[in-house]
This record gives structure tokens, C-alpha cells and sequence, in this order.
């Protein structure tokens, strides 16, 4: 990793679009800063397609994909996308299209079944607005979640850690494979051809794929928690962690002559 202060203004001269996880990227310690937010509109404002992809649920997603200064929300790790359609509408896709009820149901076995075998295991207190996912919260210890994402894993669950989070799906996807169905489907671009054309910003395990495939990708330095999980370290890491890193990322973007 190399420190985003040091980035030459032409390193992001090709960005179109910016990925970025939420939680403790956008946000910090929970909140999102007037500053960060304004860094969404400036990018808008200079014509950049900006896409949270996190693993936050639908509830939350709808609400970031009506108000916020974004073009859409990929959510739940990638189970769907929430995109503004027209100025008052949201028109909203999902990996397992009309399956979804099938496999919601699924997950709510496969959560009750982990909960009675495991007492200490805890719903997170979202997921009574996720449609896609399950969610357990974090343990308190990583050898507790390391035993709950065990759990997940046998009981047929594709599954990951992120800051808040032990999460678990259906389905073998990612945030990787839904931003290029996304990202073609939606905006015409190929990110296997044109990769250069998108920045990612993240912080945690659940990002490892991002900053695996995308060569403009931005750790906020808080990710240095997580290095030992994930196996290509992003690009870039930032001196400020969460909406601060990424108003950094913003910046380095801008200033490649962005207006």
C-alpha cells in the first residue's frame, strides 16, 4: 500500500465511477459527517457515478438510494441493487430475482437453527429490514466469530466479516460479482475491460474482493485492522479513517481535473 498523499494528480484521471462501502468508510463510528456527504455531491457534481456497495440491508438502502446524492446502493453484500429512477422512484433489482421469497425463507431456517444451537448467537438488530442476507452481530471475540462464520459456512451459507457484522447468504456472490452484473446492466461499462475506469473505497474484510480486482482502490487507514484477512491490500490507504479517509479519495479524485 502506498499513502494516497502521495498519488500524482493524473493517477485518477480515467475514474467515472466511484464504488465505496459504508459503514467506518463513509461513516465513523456510526455517523456520517456533513463533509462526507458533501464529498457524494461533489462528485455528482462533476459528473462521477457514485455507488455505495455494502453489506448495510435494504431498509437502509432505500433510504440512501432516494435521498442521498448517489445513482444507486448495492446492498446486503451484493443480494441487490437500488438504483433512483426518476426523481421520486427507486427501481430495485435482486440477485435471485423472482426467488427471493424461497430464499429469504431459507435464511430465516438456517438463522433460527444457528440461534438454537449456538444461545449466544444474536440477530443483528437490522435484520428485520434485510431481504437478502443474515446477519449475526459481532461476538466479541474473533475466535467466536470465526466459530458463528463456521457455522454459517456448514450450514450451506457463503459468508464473511466486516466491522459490524458476521453475514452470512445464499448464492456464491459477492460485492465483486454484483458490481459487474450492476455495472454492465445498468451503466454499460465492462469492469473486466475497462477496470481503470472505477475507484473503490473501503475498510474490512468483506472489501477484500474490491481491492482484489480494481487497480484504483482505497483503503481508509483503518483498514490496517483487517490486512491479515484480506489477500491484496488496496492500492492506496489514506491518513484519516472512515469519512475522513474517503473525503481524501474524493480530493485525489477531483484533482486529477474532475469538475
Amino acid at each position: 500500500m502506498k499513502s494516497l498523499s502521495a498519488a500524482i494528480s493524473s493517477s485518477f484521471a480515467g475514474i467515472r465511477v466511484v464504488l465505496t462501502d459504508m459503514d467506518e468508510t463513509l461513516t465513523f463510528k456510526g455517523r456520517l459527517a456533513a463533509r462526507t456527504y458533501d464529498a457524494l455531491e461533489r462528485l455528482q457534481q462533476a459528473g462521477i457515478k457514485v455507488i455505495p456497495v455494502t453489506a448495510a440491508p435494504a431498509g437502509w438502502c432505500d433510504q440512501m438510494a432516494q435521498m442521498w446524492p448517489v445513482d444507486g446502493v448495492i446492498g446486503e453484500n451484493g443480494g441487490l441493487f437500488y438504483r433512483r429512477d426518476g426523481d421520486h422512484g427507486v427501481a430495485r433489482q435482486y440477485w435471485h430475482g423472482g426467488d427471493r421469497q424461497t430464499v429469504l425463507s431459507r435464511l430465516a431456517a438456517m438463522g433460527d437453527y444457528i440461534r438454537s444451537s449456538r444461545p449466544s448467537a444474536r440477530l443483528a438488530d437490522d435484520q428485520a429490514f434485510r431481504l437478502t442476507s443474515l446477519a449475526f452481530a459481532r461476538a466479541g471475540t474473533p475466535a467466536e466469530d470465526a466459530t458463528l462464520l463456521s457455522a454459517l459456512r456448514e450450514a450451506g451459507a457463503s459468508a464473511t466479516i466486516n466491522n459490524l457484522w458476521v453475514l452470512g447468504w445464499l448464492g456464491g456472490y459477492d460485492k465483486l460479482a454484483m458490481t459487474r452484473r450492476v455495472l454492465a446492466e445498468s451503466y454499460g461499462i465492462d469492469i473486466d475491460a475497462d477496470r481503470d475506469a472505477v475507484l473503490f473505497c473501503g475498510d474490512s474484510t468483506n472489501d477484500a474482493p474490491m481491492f482484489g480486482f480494481f487497480r484504483h482502490s482505497v483503503g481508509v487507514s483503518t483498514v490496517r485492522n483487517y490486512l491479515a484477512e484480506i489477500a491484496v491490500p488496496p492500492a492506496w490507504i489514506t491518513d484519516g479513517p472512515g469519512g475522513n479517509g474517503f473525503v481524501e479519495a474524493v480530493d485525489a479524485v477531483l484533482a486529477a481535473g474532475h469538475r
